[in-house]
Formats: C-alpha cells, structure tokens, sequence
C-alpha cells in the first residue's frame, strides 16, 4: 500500500515524500487505519518495520485535523500562538535515547505544521524542560521517572490527554517501571471522564505484556504482522562456538578482516563494556562505549560521532542502546548471550532496518548453550553453531565445562527429591 493511499494532510504527506517512503510497511498498514479509527491497539512487530511511523503519523493527522476544525482565530490573541497550545499526546518510552528519537520523528514528520512537541528525561537538569514545556506543545515524549518528578513540581499539566502511548513496553516491564506507570496512569483523567485513546507497541509479545495490557486497554485491535517475537528476515545471524578468552581477539579479528565501518557490540555491563572498548581501542580501532554510568552528553557526543563514521564501534549495555536507530548499521555483536531471550530480538534488531541487510554475530561459550536454547524456544527457529578457523575453542575445556555442567545438573535434581521426601 503505498503512504499516498492514507490521505494524510499536505504538511504530512510532503514530509513522508522527504523522507523518501513510498509502501507502507506492514505493521503500518495496519496501524494507520485503526489508529485513525480511535480504537486502542496493542501492537507487536519486528523491530526496524517502521512502528514509529506506524503511531506518529496518524496521530499527527488526527492533531493537525482538529486543530484546523476548531477554527480558533490565534491571530486575534495577545499571547504567543504556542502558550494556547494545550498537550494531548503522551508517549512513554523506557530509555532518553528511545524518548530522543521519537520525539525527532514527529517533528520530522510534522514539518511545515504549528505542531510543538517536548522530549523530558531524567540525567540532566530539569528547569530547561520545564521552560520547553512552558512554550506551548501539543504532544509530550517522556521516561516514565522525570516525568513523575515534572508532574510533583506540578510543571506538567496532564489534564487534557486524550492519547497514551506505551514504546517497547516489554522493555519498560523488564527494566522495573511497572509502578512509576501506575503512578503516571494515576495521574490522567479517568477515561469515564475523558475518553482516551491507548496504543501499545512493543518488539516482543508475552504474557507479561498481555496481563499488563488488560489493565489498559479498551476493547483493543491485535495486530500481529509477523511471527510472534521473530527477528528481521534480513538479518543474517551467525552463531560463533569460542572460549572466553578468545573473544577480545575473535572480534578484532573478525571487524577487520571484513572491513566492518559501524558495528555496534553488547556487553552485559558497565565494566565490560568499558574493556572491551579498551581492548578493541588499543588494537587500533575507533572506539566508544556507552552506559548509564558516563554522562548525557559523552553518551549523545559518542552516539552522534558513530552515526557520522568518526567511531568505527560502539560498545553498549541494553538500557544503553535502546532507541539507537541507524538505518545501515552493518553489523551488531553480542559480546555475550543475553540473559532474556527477548533481549536477543532487541538486540539484532538494530541492524536489518528499513530493508536494509545486517549482520548479527553472537559469541557463545559452552557455559551458555543453556541461553541460547531459550533464545531458540522464543524464535521457534534453531541458530545453527559454527567454529571460526583459527579461533577454534578447547574440546578438553569443553568436555570438563560439559561434565560439571553435568553434575551441578545431577545435584540439583538430587536436591530436588531429598526436598519432595
């Protein structure tokens, strides 16, 4: 279905030609017209198949029509066009990179329109957003804790929301948010008051997500464009076999030999983040690593010179490296098996995007063949393992790793029965 077909407003519909789409993805497709339609929708779909867009646009349309229907004569005000600006949109969203990238797309989007949007979150000093605010938006992105600590400052006025959105919801469950949403939720009008529409758009669908939605949707629309919880088709994923301490020189091997320009590696922490920075830095490659524990602006300065090429990798933890969106990021690595297999879709779905190809390696040693199966229940799909020549892994290591495996294995059942007697 091509975006002409949708009928959106001019200011909209030349904004989309800029941004060079044409056919509408298909979780677009089946958004847009729902989300038109004032339903509420709970939403799962691949990451990188252009969920943004998929909310962002129509609920742009909706603003921008029913500003032009109100017939409100601003010219006659004394006070800025923008201070009568009341907002209406909220959308939640786990991480300040994911909030910062949201809020870029509806004003890309929005282009040529009055529409003001704020982005809020926590990590920097509160009195610039508060000033944002204070101008007049139609529209507010936030993380679920500053926004709290906005409201308690009573600089928010949330009052008039008519539209709530939840982006990556199952990551907000999985980084702890569950009661700051609550008391977000606390906070809007009671929907038999006000009418409120409610659109949930998470990569991944669980029972977690579907227990958390019953409590916030209103007889919603289910779309589901692909295979519950799969990854992009157009990402390759590649399963190397390899010791621990093999991987520092597995990877530098494998970036340069291929010429990688971006990739972007996983690391389970802060720590190893910072080494594995330092390793690949020592071994002559541009690199930068992020974490909760480097400041806002080192975060923003090492993410906008990896996008612009200045930095060849980009070493970062999950929280980190929610919301990083490059269209043509060649490869993701994960230094390490993710604990949650839902990670594992986040993870590689930062390549693939957009129909672009992408390459997803994971380094696996014996000691996590456990977290893999588990990432191979959720996909219903096996990830085929493989040796990298030269870089083989030590069998002995293995068959001993395998037979303690084996017997903590056997001593956890044989604690089990003494238990049960």
């Amino acid at each position: 279905m091509k975006f002409s077909e949708f009928g959106f407003v001019q200011p909209i519909q030349e904004a989309i030609e800029l941004a060079g789409y044409d056919d509408a993805t298909p979780i677009q497709v089946a958004a847009i017209p729902a989300i038109l339609a004032g339903k509420d929708i709970l939403a799962g779909a691949r990451t990188g198949t252009g969920k943004t867009a998929a909310f962002a646009l129509p609920l742009l349309q909706r603003l921008i029509n029913c500003t032009e229907q109100s017939g409100a004569d601003k010219s006659t005000s004394q006070s800025s066009p923008n201070s009568n600006k009341s907002l209406r949109i909220l959308v939640l969203a786990p991480t300040r990179e994911l909030a910062q990238q949201v809020n870029a797309s509806f004003k890309r989007y929005a282009k040529g329109s009055d529409f003001r949007s704020a982005v809020v979150y926590g990590g920097v000093g509160i009195k610039p957003q508060i000033d944002q605010i204070n101008k007049g938006i139609d529209l507010l992105v936030a993380t679920p804790g500053r926004l709290l600590d906005l409201n308690k400052k009573r600089a928010v006025n949330l009052s008039n929301i008519d539209t709530l959105v939840f982006d990556e919801a199952d990551r907000m469950l999985d980084m702890g948010f569950k009661d700051e949403i609550r008391a977000v939720l606390s906070k809007l009008p009671k929907r038999d008051k006000k009418p409120r529409q409610t659109l949930l758009f998470s990569a991944t669908l669980s029972d977690n997500i579907y227990k958390f939605s019953k409590s916030l949707l209103d007889k919603p629309e289910l779309i589901e464009v692909d295979q519950r919880n799969s990854t992009s088709l157009d990402v390759e994923q590649i399963v190397y076999n390899c010791d621990p301490d093999r991987k520092l020189a597995l990877v530098t091997h494998l970036i340069k030999k291929e010429a990688w320009k971006q990739v972007l590696i996983f690391s389970r922490t802060k720590q190893g983040a910072d080494t594995i920075a330092e390793s690949l830095n020592a071994s002559g490659l541009q690199t930068e690593a992020i974490h909760a524990d480097r400041s806002q602006s080192s975060r923003e300065k090492a993410l906008s010179d990896f996008k612009a090429g200045l930095v060849t990798v980009l070493v970062a933890t999950d929280v980190a490296a929610r919301g990083i969106d490059i269209h043509q990021l060649d490869t993701v690595i994960n230094f390490e098996v993710p604990f949650k297999a839902e990670d594992y879709v986040h993870r590689i779905g930062r390549t693939g995007r957009a129909g672009h190809k992408g390459k997803a390696i994971t380094l696996l040693i014996e000691e996590e063949n456990y977290l893999l199966e588990e990432i191979e229940v959720l996909l219903d799909s096996r990830l085929p393992q493989q040796w990298l020549t030269g870089y083989e892994p030590d069998l002995t290591r293995i068959v001993e790793t395998t037979t303690k495996n084996s017997r903590s294995a056997q001593k956890r059942r044989a604690k089990k029965r003494a238990f049960k007697r």
